[in-house]
């Protein structure tokens, strides 16, 4: 991932930076990964707390309960809605960024397939991806 990256909302008006590597990416079929983006799956481009920097704007956050039966705060911008966010409660050392909102996407490719069991059918994943049918 060239160092550093940066993204932010679509009106604008909360932006960041990532320094350093990423730790994973990630494609989520849960249901609640579609729910919220509104298409067949998530994905959560896992990084350190650390790497992350606010650089304006401040997201609002509630609190949902995924499908593992984990509490997740989700932080979107006020003003557009945009999720920039999840911050596990039970994993307070990283935060997963939802990568659509970084400014540059091309390097993007998911090395990992979480709850298959709830993936539809017509989503082919490549060959040689690891998957897990839940939380692994």
């Amino acid at each position: 991932m060239g160092d550093p990256r940066e993204g932010g909302c679509q009106c604008g008006a909360v932006r960041y930076r990532l320094e350093g590597e990423p730790v994973a990416l990630v494609a989520c079929h849960c249901s609640e990964c579609q729910r919220q983006s509104g298409s067949a799956f998530g994905m959560s481009l896992i990084v350190s707390k650390d790497a992350f920097q606010l650089l304006s704007g401040e997201p609002k956050q509630f609190d949902r309960t995924a499908d593992s039966g984990r509490s997740v705060e989700c932080a979107f911008c006020p003003a557009c809605g945009t999720r920039i966010y999840h911050e596990p409660t039970y994993r307070k050392d990283t935060l997963n960024i939802k990568p659509g909102t970084l400014d540059d996407t091309s390097w993007l490719s998911p090395a990992l397939h979480v709850w298959t069991k709830s993936k539809q059918p017509w989503v082919l994943i490549p060959e040689g991806v690891r998957c897990f049918e839940g939380q692994p």
